[in-house]
């Protein structure tokens, strides 16, 4: 039996950082992880072929190498290893009539495929981008500040004394509004539209779902103002230094270290129990990096002792399933809409905003999408290190996809598990690749499929292959995550705090919800 002043259960991103911060403040701290490597749903294998070095989950780094923990600890995580590959042309959109729209870092050169599309738009967009960063202010500082009424207050006073009562109403509505509602009367350009909308459904917003927008324009806007980043060598740089970052400061770490049980004494967290039957002791704080429902019941047996609380985590709404393939490849692909298409990080296929709400709608009703939203990603086009020389990988998001399956929107796929269906749903997504880059199945080397039941398997945060680890509707974000009256990280149980992309400020790899608990409990 050991001692500490904090232990975390799961090492994900946020769990490492709030570690890492609260070691550094002097508190003796230990992580456990149920998996052999650390980081949920931010790992880096060759799940392929030797050589090919694909990411599990997350690909983009961006929010990590934006946020206000890099900001501080930036020289550390160097030091540890933490490097990034820039990356300029950020994505685009392929179309089944052969044309393609893209956002890169350099405002004349997306400006100027804009204008084929409309001149209209690209006027409008000059406008967004010249516009972004005062509304961007607002808009970052209340995704990075905690969801109490002090830090509400004072983000819609600096927004009211900067914008005026009419410029704050703006804000909100865009915070409010749905995907097709903002992208409708903002652009002409149903490519343009359908391209910014793919961003939604990358959370679990649909077009026509409120508080949607926002994710489009902040992705659309941040892509044009500062381009993307990716893991160098992958984005498991970020999990080891932090994991680095942890250590050096005196922190433990153990892998293969499952938590059966958060041991409550007296209504307060007092240590965990290890499902080998070790037992260890927090004096100051257990911080739990899990989905909400694994709480009551299980790392909490008896509950929190707050009926209201256990049944709110045990109602916590998941998003639609992801399956994730991943390629290796002899090549890139050969878009037929353009071979400038080879030099982006995400291509997406989705044919329009009708076809997006339809996907989602099906995967909602336990049906397989018979056109499911792609996200392709292509780290090797900017960072050539995570492949043999002159190969690739390539990186297949499949977006939405039910939990369990109860029919086929195409008629083709009987419905039974996971286990028995994947292979057969990879086919229709390579089908689909195919048709956008024909020649694609030559050039594969090897492959690996990962249904939603495979990735809830690697990681049970999550849950039915929700990969945002919760939905993010309104009813579920800002006060609301992961429900009303604990969005700042606490529990019903003393020294009991959550983390983690199922709490504010949700999904990501910014590693917020970390590092603000981190300095709420240690301080700045």
């Amino acid at each position: 039996m050991s001692e500490f002043d904090a232990i975390f259960v799961g090492a994900g991103h946020n769990s490492l950082a709030c570690a890492a911060h609260l070691a550094l403040k002097g508190w003796k701290t230990a992580v456990f992880e149920r998996n052999a490597t650390m980081g949920g749903a931010v790992q880096t294998h060759e799940y392929t072929v030797p050589g090919f070095r694909h990411d599990f989950g997350a690909m983009n780094l961006s929010l990590f190498a934006g946020s206000a923990f890099h900001r501080k600890y930036a020289n550390e995580l160097k030091t540890h290893g933490l490097e990034f590959a820039p990356v300029a042309d950020c994505f685009a959109s392929a179309f089944p009539d052969g044309r393609w729209f893209g956002v890169s870092n350099d405002l004349e050169t997306t400006a100027s495929r804009l204008a084929a599309f409309s001149a209209a738009d690209a006027a409008t967009w000059r406008r967004l981008v010249a516009g972004f960063m005062p509304e961007a202010e607002h808009l970052f500082r209340l995704l990075g500040s905690p969801m109490s009424a002090r830090a509400l207050a004072g983000t819609g006073w600096n927004l009211w004394r900067k914008k005026g009562f009419s410029g704050a109403l703006d804000t909100g509505r865009l915070l409010l509004s749905s995907p097709r509602a903002w992208l409708e009367e903002t652009f002409e350009s149903s490519h343009v539209r359908t391209t910014l909308a793919a961003w939604g459904m990358h959370l679990d917003f649909a077009p026509d779902i409120a508080g949607g927008a926002v994710f489009p324009y902040l992705e659309s806007m941040a892509n044009q103002a500062f381009g993307m980043v990716l893991g160098k060598g992958g984005a498991d740089t970020m999990i080891r230094a932090l994991s680095g970052m942890v250590t050096a400061a005196g922190g433990k770490i153990a892998t293969g270290a499952e938590v059966a049980e958060i041991t409550v004494a007296g209504g307060r967290a007092t240590g965990v129990r290890l499902a080998s039957g070790d037992f260890h002791i927090a004096s100051r704080a257990v911080i739990a990096g899990v989905a909400p429902k694994a709480l009551p019941g299980k790392l909490l047996p008896d509950g929190s002792g707050d009926a209201g609380f256990d049944a709110a985590m045990k109602k916590f709404r998941h998003a639609p399933g992801t399956m994730m393939i991943h390629l290796a490849l002899d090549d890139l692909p050969d878009w037929r809409a353009g071979a400038e298409l080879r030099q982006f990080a995400y291509v997406h296929l989705s044919s329009s905003l009708d076809a997006m709400s339809r996907t989602y709608q099906q995967a909602m009703a336990g049906m397989l999408p018979d056109e499911p939203v792609l996200v392709v990603g292509q780290p090797t086009a900017i960072d050539p290190s995570r492949a043999p020389e002159g190969k690739h990988v390539l990186w297949v998001q499949v977006r939405m996809l039910p939990a369990e399956i109860l029919g086929d929107a195409a008629g083709k796929i009987a419905p039974d598990r996971w286990d028995e269906v994947k292979q057969a749903y990879a086919e229709r997504v390579l089908d689909i690749i195919d048709s956008y880059a024909p020649g694609l199945r030559q050039k594969i080397l090897g492959r690996a499929v990962f249904s939603p039941l495979d990735l809830e398997r690697e990681n049970p945060n999550l849950v039915g292959g929700d990969q945002v680890c919760g939905s993010h509707h309104l009813t579920q974000n800002f006060l609301f995550r992961p429900a009303r009256g604990y969005a700042g990280w606490k529990t019903p149980v003393a020294n009991l705090h959550l983390t983690g992309a199922a709490t504010w400020p949700g999904a990501g790899t910014g590693a917020a919800s970390g590092y603000m608990l981190a300095q709420q409990l240690g301080g700045n």
